[in-house]
């Protein structure tokens, strides 16, 4: 009896191992501020898994967590947890979404690598992407107009700002919208009088970050709680994760996982 145990065991386990190890192929979708992470830990972990291919593609958190609904991704990205909608429209599909934080992030206002600005309180934050402040001599900086930029609304960083700054306001119609961090950090490198915000992977040397309320968005200041603009940053799979989907995920939030977030500039848990 307790032979053919062991052996009912031993098969489970061989099942197990080949589900994690031949199955081949992830499809991964959504977050632009979660791309980064997981292009590199993609390639890492496609170096110790040869026989393993990753498919990668942003197009924003609600997209990452509509792509795990209908089933066209294993992962769905998203930089802002699943709205109570979303979770609706899981529930018609009987598709029961799971939550994975991999990270945290800091969203920082930025500005042109010109502008004399260097802190905005959230009140004026909210008053720019109202259209309220209009000019940046109306809060200390060299006269000029400022352009208001922002991300689409499928977009979790979009998300995280409408509630935590906007506090649900509807922002200017005359903003330009971008898709993707990059497309922020692109437009407001190019425009003088240009204002946008990203997550903290995403500055570089073209824009300059802008401290809110007299904090700098920095890592020290997201963990402790003073930065105000911070968030988590998910995986989202669709049920509880089995084989290669599950295997990606725990390397994410391995030690090496965690080394690889941190070395893209965001978070790490740990």
């Amino acid at each position: 009896m307790n032979k053919r145990k062991n052996i009912f065991i031993a098969i489970i386990f061989l099942l197990t191992i080949s589900s994690t190890v031949f199955s081949g192929e992830l499809v991964i979708k959504g977050s632009t501020t979660v791309l980064p992470i997981v292009q590199k830990a993609a390639e890492a972990y496609m170096a110790e898994n040869p026989d393993v291919k990753i498919s990668l593609s942003g197009g924003g958190s609600g997209n990452g967590i509509k792509a795990i609904i209908d089933g066209t991704a294993d992962i769905g990205n998203a930089s802002r947890f699943i709205k109570q909608k979303e979770v609706n429209l899981a529930g018609t599909k009987n598709v029961y979404p799971v939550p994975f934080r991999i990270a945290l992030d800091a969203i920082v206002p930025v500005v042109n690598g010109k502008n004399s600005v260097n802190n905005l309180t959230i009140a004026q934050l909210k008053d720019i992407y109202l259209g309220k402040i209009k000019d940046w001599k109306q809060i200390g900086g060299t006269p000029g107009k400022i352009v208001v930029i922002s991300r689409d609304s499928s977009s979790g960083t979009f998300g995280v700002w409408k509630e935590l700054v906007m506090k649900d306001e509807r922002v200017i119609p005359s903003a330009l919208t971008v898709p993707s961090n990059g497309g922020i950090v692109q437009a407001v490198t190019t425009t003088p009088g240009a204002i946008g915000y990203v997550g903290l992977g995403y500055l570089t040397g073209g824009i300059k970050a802008v401290k809110v309320d007299g904090v700098e968005g920095s890592e020290q200041n997201t963990l402790n709680g003073s930065f105000p603009i911070s968030r988590g940053l998910f995986m989202f799979t669709k049920g509880w994760p089995q084989g290669e989907t599950m295997a990606f995920i725990s390397f994410i939030l391995s030690r090496k996982g965690q080394d690889l977030v941190k070395e893209v500039g965001s978070i790490p848990l740990f």
